[in-house]
């Protein structure tokens, strides 16, 4: 049964409005008296409807996140990121996953619409600067985050993913290997596109270079191990020589792949690199080397422009943050060291 706060009051012989006080502003209330109703909402097991307190106040205590794959190592640490902020400030934050999809994220926009968050962090899937505009203009603070703003009117917090492309294409490069495949997709997303883009201009320094496309319909081990299986049904003479994944999880399926048949060894004959450098990186039977992403920088520095938009209401002016990524250098490229 729920207690309400009359009960409360009539238990601690108060009035409604000091057991108001005592929850929201217990400096303006006697310390005899915080006592004896904190002591009655215990005894009473009284709990709070915050989410009704909220609604009437207009705006939650809550921060929306959508990211496109929770089960991705690099969205659950830009979260923890995000959530380390959010916290400081006395904030929740809500995931939402959109698992790739389009309606997805459109949901749970709309859901986070209905329930008056504070604000919006997402990465979204293709272009949906319109959607953000609309929830901007009903008051709701909206950064982009792993996606750099290509409008004025939003703040984003990103990573220089046309380096990132350059760097893992200028390394396999570097060690002799000519014959270069990018996997990753859809190249719909943004990220995978920069990537992509990246790498075609570091090999396009060199003329016996070449990058070709095994196009995934998502980034996913499962994506990755199919995109493995594709280049191993070629004949040895015209797979490639090297693989630069659009990110861990894809290289960590072609890894399975191609080190499944026990036929293929890596780096030796195809030499593998990644992108975000999760935990599980330089956890495998082949360690991984990967493009690194400051993922839980990113989240916490996309929930801070967020809070101070908030607060700044109409005169805040936007910042876009771009970071550079690095290279982290393993055995699946560089071979086993002694």
């Amino acid at each position: 049964m729920t207690v309400s706060v009359r009960e409360v009051a009539a238990s601690a012989g108060v009035s409604v409005g000091t057991v108001s006080n005592v929850m929201n502003r217990p400096d303006k209330v006697a310390p005899q008296t915080v006592e004896r109703v904190l002591a009655a909402i215990e005894a009473l097991g009284f709990v709070r409807n915050d989410a009704a307190r909220q609604l009437r106040a207009g705006r939650s205590r809550s921060i929306g996140l959508v990211v496109l794959d929770a089960g991705n190592p690099f969205f659950t640490d830009l979260a923890r990121g995000a959530e380390r902020r959010a916290a400081e400030q006395g904030f929740s934050v809500l995931i939402g996953n959109s698992d790739e999809d389009a309606n997805r994220e459109a949901a749970y926009l709309d859901l986070f619409e209905e329930q008056r968050v504070y604000g919006v962090l997402i990465t979204p899937l293709g272009d949906a600067t319109a959607r953000l505009e609309r929830l901007r203009e009903r008051g709701t603070p909206t950064v982009l985050v792993d996606r750099e703003a290509g409008n004025a009117r939003f703040s984003s917090v990103a990573v220089d993913d046309h380096v990132g492309g350059r760097l893992a294409a200028d390394h396999l490069v570097s060690l002799g290997r000519r014959r270069l495949a990018f996997v990753g997709g859809p190249l719909a997303i943004r990220q995978v596109a920069d990537r992509l883009a990246g790498a075609r201009e570091a090999v396009a320094g060199h003329a016996d270079a070449t990058v070709e496309v095994f196009e995934t319909e998502s980034l996913s081990v499962d994506q990755g191990r199919a995109a493995g299986e594709r280049i191993l049904a070629r004949p040895a003479a015209e797979r490639p020589d090297a693989v630069f994944a659009a990110n861990d999880l894809l290289a960590m399926g072609l890894l399975q792949a191609l080190l499944g048949t026990g036929s293929v060894r890596v780096p030796d004959d195809i030499a593998l690199v990644g992108y975000d450098d999760i935990a599980f990186a330089s956890a495998g039977v082949v360690p991984l080397t990967s493009v690194r992403q400051p993922s839980e920088r990113i989240g916490y520095t996309a929930m801070d422009l967020l809070l101070r938009e908030a607060a700044g209401g109409a005169g805040f002016e936007h910042e876009r943050v771009l970071f550079t990524p690095e290279i982290a250098l393993r055995e699946s490229t560089l071979g086993r060291r002694a």
